[in-house]
């Protein structure tokens, strides 16, 4: 009697991602389609209890696992890969971008200039959940793509509201613009001197420079009182319910695991009160501050494990070196081609901790602890400071991360090697902000190289590549397509062809070695025989689709552990979330 599966898929292109060379759908299994795989691939796959059971032929996976209550389905010619993984992203921030006045540039988001982002900004103030907030405020603007290409000052946003304060939060996180109001209840004037690691904007340069009357642009650790305030004043309701907004958003794109990056120690409880009482469809990696963490008295603050409880694992620490790149407040070794207005000529941008032994420490006692380390690095000078902390500190339990290295120099990508730390790309950049590092941040020569995957490739590292969310939205399919093709934005030029990768190395950065990151690689990142049935079907196959029209791949269905997570069944918004949870407080990504 044949052994009863709980589902078997057939009749579409099997992607397995299976690192095995005797394993035919290593690179590609195609069904009877063919294709360039080894040879002819697995026709279908067989699950039981959350786990592939069987991947082989179609016939053999009938005769051996189909029973009466076996569903069958046939994928009609439909790609099925395994779940993608977040390498880095935000989830509370997902739920956020959701939430708040979207202020995004085409294609997700239709705002093109000021009056445009100022029309959004009253027409969120007036909706149910405006209407309700403390502040107004909106998300996503990019000043490299309004027409008047500038932020947004406190005299533009006045004329949103001056009875209530204003934020409108730059794409990057980095940054953000406030109206008159709200420059006063952040306690900014113009005898407030500049935090270390920030910059307030002011409308005219004096001497010192960090004197003057604020413009409402601040960069960095002077922007982050202003999101703070401006979130935590979201009505509760909306605040409690960002994580499960944030997790089916995801789940939309095909993401089956993902990541809240640099939460606080309040936060990662809030996180896991919610999870108790709605256990989270995808699973969420955590990881907590490093300067929150490392200073606690306790030896394990944040409860790290390797096992997830109602769908939630903390893994270690977040860093942030420096900023943004597009923001032009990245630390670099060179200067930028253009500094921004009030700048000298030899503008490098700056450090978020300037002294180093600060950034050893927090490596370091993260090492010690066993916990994971990832940090945020996006300008080269960032980048010499993380390895010097690394080279230090020595190998930690789980592998060391560079998130974004948008910068990294050749030498630098040697030294990841060395090291066995891995580069965590946000690869999507090429896309949004190719055109703006050619002409304005980087020039020619230096954006060529942003994202550097195949130099990553050619030291045989398991580079991953991330979505950053809310800094872009969540989406698998342009994550896969920037990668293999660099085309940007604007112009449509392909940015450093040469740092250009195959399809399947575009998947493996979602999918296998990002499990490799995790340390979750024996029970995800592929189809195999054992692993959770962690699985996403798409419309088309990208290993085999024309590259310019990867893009157009959509997600069909979200497969978690069996579970169809996505499309979900119709629902209205959960009201089961904790009523005590404590309320989020949202930092930069």
């Amino acid at each position: 009697m044949a052994q009863q599966a709980d589902l078997i898929l057939h009749g579409g292109e099997i992607v397995t991602v299976a690192e095995s060379a005797d394993d035919p759908g290593s690179a590609l299994s195609a069904g009877s389609a063919g294709g360039p795989g080894p040879g002819p691939g697995p026709e279908a796959v067989a699950v039981k209890d959350g786990t592939i059971v069987f991947v082989g032929p179609r016939q053999e996976a009938l005769e051996r696992w189909r029973g009466p209550r076996t569903v069958v389905r046939d994928l009609r010619g439909q790609a099925l890969l395994p779940g993608f993984i977040d390498a880095h992203g935000h989830l509370g921030g997902i739920g956020l971008q959701a939430t708040i006045a979207n202020l995004l540039a085409a294609p997700d988001g239709d705002v093109t200039d000021l009056a445009s982002l100022k029309d959004k900004l009253r027409a969120w103030a007036d909706s149910p959940v405006g209407a309700d907030s403390g502040w107004i405020v909106g998300f996503g603007y990019d000043d490299a793509m309004l027409a008047e290409g500038r932020h947004p000052t406190r005299d533009d946003l006045d004329e949103v509201s001056t009875d209530r304060p204003v934020l409108a939060i730059h794409q990057s996180f980095h940054l953000g613009a406030v109206n008159s109001l709200g420059l006063k209840r952040l306690g900014y004037s113009a005898a407030t001197p500049d935090p270390e690691g920030g910059v307030i904007r002011r409308r005219e340069l004096v001497v010192p420079p960090s004197c003057g009357e604020p413009d409402g642009v601040l960069e960095e650790k002077a922007f982050t009182p202003a999101s703070e305030l401006a979130l935590e004043e979201l009505p509760e309701r909306e605040l409690l319910t960002l994580f499960i907004t944030g997790a089916a958003t995801a789940a939309s794109f095909g993401f089956t695991t993902v990541q809240e990056g640099g939460t606080t120690l309040k936060n990662l409880k809030a996180l896991r009160d919610t999870a108790a009482v709605v256990p989270f469809k995808v699973d969420v990696v955590a990881y907590v501050k490093a300067d929150e963490a490392t200073s606690s008295a306790l030896d394990d603050p944040i409860g790290v494990s390797d096992e997830y409880v109602d769908g939630v694992r903390a893994a270690g620490v977040k860093l942030v070196l420096d900023g943004s790149p597009q923001g032009r407040t990245a630390w670099l070794t060179e200067p930028y081609l253009t500094p921004p207005a009030g700048k000298p000529e030899d503008y490098c941008g700056y450090p978020a901790q300037p002294d180093d032994a600060v950034v050893a420490k927090q490596v370091g006692t993260a090492v010690e602890r066993g916990w994971q380390v990832l940090a945020h690095v996006n300008g080269d000078a960032a980048i010499d400071q993380f390895l010097r902390a690394v080279g230090a500190a020595g190998p930690g339990r789980r592998p060391t991360v560079a998130i974004h290295a948008q910068t990294a120099r050749e030498d630098q990508v040697d030294a990841f090697a060395r090291l066995g730390v891995v580069p965590s790309f946000f690869s999507m950049h090429t896309y949004y902000w190719g055109d703006w590092y050619r002409g304005t941040v980087l020039g020619e020569g230096r954006a060529a190289t942003i994202s550097p995957a195949r130099w990553a490739l050619d030291q045989g590292l398991r580079y991953t590549s991330h979505h950053d969310a809310p800094v872009a939205l969540p989406n698998s399919i342009a994550v896969l397509s920037s990668q293999v093709t660099r085309r940007t934005r604007t112009d449509g030029v392909v940015l450093g062809p040469e740092q250009r990768v195959s399809p399947l190395d575009a998947v493996r950065a979602i999918t296998l070695n990002a499990a490799h990151q995790y340390g979750e690689q024996d029970r995800k990142g592929s189809i195999e025989v054992g692993k959770l049935a962690d699985l996403v079907i798409l419309s088309a196959n990208p290993l085999t689709a024309d590259p310019e029209a990867i893009r157009d791949i959509e997600v069909i269905e979200t497969i978690k552990a069996g579970t169809t997570i996505h499309p979900a069944a119709p629902a209205g918004r959960t009201s089961s979330t904790p009523a005590t949870a404590p309320t989020p407080r949202w930092g930069c990504c």
